[in-house]
């Protein structure tokens, strides 16, 4: 054996003659010298091997006997490993590393526990906890582009708006129900293309958003009626809101363009009749159409429209709801006409939307219903007799003037029908103005006339949307049960062939007329003050 100073240390062999020759290990080397010179090197992560180790060279080492403990003197640093990790270390590092933590613990660089839907972590540090990221699956590249050209078929883009004030799929079908459904039942004209609203509003209605707007709010109030839905019930509400707001926006526009005075523009003055019209058709019973009313008959006072066919539109659905309005209202201001009883504009029959107007007979009505207020007058001051020379006089004129008229549509069509029908009502509404309260053969005699009539129109169609008015002048007149038995059919065909609001709320002001005309027939009278009493204003039209 060489010494130590002429070779280097070589790493000796864990067999048995490393510390005995013989096999056996003596008994210095088990106590004072392994205790006191032994020196145990660290265990890292991965158990080490003699072998894992590289040797380096110490000079200055004395030599080791075959019979001493060898000790290794470790370099320093961590010891290079070159074989590979084993797979537990692998996982311990790999769970320290985790990627799969919330996204506020790895942007803070914290430990998460991974506690789902929020760490607890983050809520014992009182933090936000912004969750988890999706995970992620690995696809292959073919994959990846299959899915690529899926997305790229089934892409679809939105085709924007052809219309202003049309956004979706339902306003789409609001507006083809008002074409086809709402503008047959607030007209005469059943055929579209005479028929004014789809004539000249809808026109009017494609070239001004906020016209639209109102015309979709009147097409969804029509289709609730009819059918109601939460759905139809919000869109009106939206197109309602957004045609105010865009009418509003109109009028201080032309305030300031025109210096201070008002002049409407058409399709202004076409939305303040589709809101009137709006309130006939919700139903509603708090005067919300004297507004428009208050501000249509500025119009139909200060101004008229370039467009004839629009000005007669106007003029005949504005004249025929102002006169209406006095029939169930306390509140009511005399109407200006010719002394022939006509009113201050001339209608062509054949092209009318509505029967009363262009004829003449709402002539009659207007002033049966200003006699009306002044025998009213006369009765809450008890003074007598109630009909006095004038108001006498003024009766014999419009009953004399009924029995001259003469309809100017040929016999035996719907318009002839109807027409009759509005004169027979016209005188029951005069009789009941100057007559007692009480059964007689005269008005018994012209209610059974005036239900013949009503029988004898088409149970459907464009002709019943002039029915209701009629309809609430003869109901206020029937006495006898029979008739009433006609009279609840006629409202009940009415309701399911118009789907109009304001129906209901005149059926039960004539019921409640037909209940004092058993209890005390002289209250039955005046069934304006009994609207009222309900705190009620509307329309029966």
């Amino acid at each position: 054996m060489s010494s130590a100073s002429d070779s280097p240390l070589t790493t000796p062999n864990f067999d048995s003659n490393t510390f005995n020759t013989s096999g056996t290990q003596p008994e210095e080397c088990l106590n004072g010298r392994a205790e006191s010179s032994e020196i145990v090197p660290k265990v890292e992560e991965t158990e080490l091997q003699l072998a894992d180790v590289k040797e380096e060279p110490f000079a200055h080492d004395t030599p080791i006997s075959p019979t001493e403990p060898v000790r290794i003197r470790r370099a320093r640093g961590r010891p290079r490993i070159h074989p590979p990790r084993s797979p537990a270390t692998l996982a311990k590092q790999a769970k320290a590393r985790s990627k799969t933590g919330c996204t506020t613990c790895r942007k803070r660089k914290k430990k998460c526990d991974e506690t789902k839907p929020f760490c607890l972590s983050c809520q014992k540090n009182n933090i936000h906890c912004e969750g988890y990221k999706p995970v992620e699956l690995w696809k292959s590249g073919k994959e990846r582009a299959a899915e690529s050209r899926k997305r790229s078929i089934d892409t679809k883009f939105e085709l924007p708006p052809l219309m202003e004030g049309v956004d979706n799929d339902l306003d789409r079908d609001l507006l083809q129900h008002f074409a086809s459904r709402a503008s047959a039942v607030l007209s005469l004209h059943g055929d579209k293309s005479s028929n004014p609203f789809t004539k000249i509003l809808l026109p009017m209605a494609l070239q001004h958003e906020g016209l639209m707007h109102s015309v979709l709010c009147l097409s969804a109030s029509h289709m609730y009626s009819v059918t109601p839905s939460q759905e139809y019930e919000d869109r009106q509400a939206f197109h309602r809101g957004k045609a105010l707001q865009l009418l509003h926006h109109d009028i201080e526009r032309q305030k300031a363009g025109e210096g201070g005075v008002m002049v409407f523009e058409d399709s202004n003055v076409a939305q303040i009749l589709l809101h009137l019209l709006h309130s006939i058709c919700v139903g509603d019973t708090d005067g919300e159409y004297r507004m428009h009313m208050i501000a249509a008959k500025k119009i139909a006072m200060s101004q008229k429209s370039k467009d004839p066919e629009f000005q007669s539109l106007f003029e005949e659905f504005f004249y025929y709801h102002w006169i209406a309005s006095q029939i169930t209202s306390l509140d009511g201001t005399e109407v200006p006409m010719m002394e022939d009883f006509n009113l201050p504009f001339k209608i062509s029959p054949e092209t009318a939307g509505l029967i009363g107007v262009s004829d003449g007979l709402f002539g009659f009505i207007s002033k049966i219903s200003n006699l009306r207020r002044r025998l009213r007058a006369r009765i809450d001051a008890k003074e007598e007799p109630t009909l006095d020379y004038e108001a006498l006089i003024s009766a014999h004129a419009i009953d004399k003037g009924l029995r001259g008229w003469v309809c100017p549509h040929p016999p035996g069509s719907p318009r002839y029908t109807i027409s009759m029908l509005y004169r027979q009502a016209t005188w029951v509404y005069l009789y009941r103005t100057t007559k007692d309260s009480k059964p007689h053969p005269f008005i018994k005699s012209a209610v059974d006339d005036g239900i013949r009539y009503i029988k004898e129109l088409p149970a459907e169609g464009w002709v019943q949307s002039n029915v209701l008015l009629p309809l609430f002048l003869i109901g206020c007149a029937a006495f006898e049960e029979e008739q009433r038995v006609e009279i609840n059919r006629a409202f009940d065909g009415l309701i399911a062939c118009t789907g109009l609001g304001n129906i209901g709320h005149a059926k039960e002001v004539v019921d409640e007329i037909w209940v004092c005309m058993e209890e005390d027939p002289l209250e039955s009278w005046d069934w304006e003050k009994k609207i009222n009493a309900r705190g009620w204003d509307f329309l029966a039209t």
